[in-house]
């Protein structure tokens, strides 16, 4: 997603606690007041399940 950056996402997920799943990082994404872009892209991950924030990154950029 072209429109959408790392440093996007790392903000949108700051202060988020690991192992956590698609719903808590949805939710800490719109507590930090993430564009919309952002927790829609979250909230369309195929993955549920998260070990940390590479992994995120991973599901984010490579869907």
């Amino acid at each position: 997603m072209a429109d959408l950056s790392p440093i996007d996402l790392q903000k949108a997920l700051s202060g988020m606690d690991y192992p956590t799943d698609k719903k808590h990082l949805v939710e800490r994404a719109r507590k930090n007041k993430a564009d919309e872009k952002v927790v829609s892209r979250l909230d369309g991950l195929k993955q549920d399940r998260f070990d940390g924030p590479n992994e995120v990154q991973k599901a984010v950029f490579n869907e």
